[in-house]
């Protein structure tokens, strides 16, 4: 046992890779045989995610979840800003601008439509509970946007670590309940066409969630949603720590 731990330790990204990758089986296999594919395994990914981050600060309590145990350290070069940027880039790289058209000018205004209204709100809901400086109102409002440009905005804008995770926590519970939400809600609001599936991907902008969720109504609507939801990610990183941002130190000062 003691020389399997020195190996994990030797060979921690690895592991990790490992690790998320036997979460992911495990939540795919939970959803087809608990839930009939209704809600997705990247939700329940997350989930169970979350719940062994706490578990692993509980237990050694540390403040990075289970890469405080030496033989999963390198979870926190996984989940670190490092690959998280690397993640963002590979995204904007895959992207088409050309594609966009496709959409019309209802998916443009979608997308800008989707990322002010989450950021306002993401905002305002700080506001309330007690945060009034600009840069933790524009991190907790990009997070409000997609666990991505929570982040971005809040390293960008000098943030305190405490704010940027719960920007990314934001953005998590945003992205779990579209992926349950959204099959329910797709007979309501005409969501059955790819027209319709772009707009939807540009309002709400989780590329995961999205995804997922269209996944679970109709999956040959998916790369329409994707594909908005992409842009709207890439606007929320460019928006989140500039004009925003600016514009919140204009209304509340520094």
């Amino acid at each position: 046992m003691d020389a399997f731990l020195s190996v994990c330790e030797d060979n921690g990204l690895v592991v990790a890779f490992a690790l998320v990758g036997a979460l992911v089986l495990l939540s795919g296999w939970l959803s087809k045989k608990l839930t009939r594919g209704r809600l997705q395994g990247s939700a329940i990914a997350i989930v169970l995610g979350l719940a062994l981050a706490y578990w692993g600060g509980s237990a050694t309590g540390g403040e990075h979840g289970l890469a405080d145990f030496a033989s999963l350290s390198g979870l926190s070069l996984m989940g670190g800003a490092m690959l998280r940027d690397l993640a963002i880039v590979s995204t904007a790289y895959g992207v088409d601008l050309r594609e966009i058209k496709r959409a019309g000018l209802a998916g443009g205004l979608s997308i800008l439509l989707g990322v002010l209204v989450s950021f306002a709100v993401g905002a305002a809901v700080a506001a309330m509970f007690g945060y009034s400086d600009a840069a933790s109102l524009a991190t907790i409002g990009a997070g409000a946007a997609t666990y991505i440009v929570g982040p971005v905005t809040g390293t960008a804008v000098g943030a305190s670590s405490d704010v940027i995770a719960l920007s990314v926590a934001a953005g998590l519970v945003k992205s779990v309940v579209v992926m349950v939400g959204t099959p329910l809600a797709a007979p309501l609001i005409g969501l059955n066409n790819p027209k319709s599936a772009m707009a939807f991907g540009g309002l709400l902008g989780t590329t995961s969630g999205v995804a997922g969720g269209l996944a679970a109504t109709d999956k040959r609507l998916v790369p329409y949603g994707a594909m908005t939801a992409t842009f709207y990610t890439g606007v929320g990183c460019l928006l989140g720590p500039s004009l925003l941002y600016v514009t919140l130190r204009a209304i509340v000062g520094g």
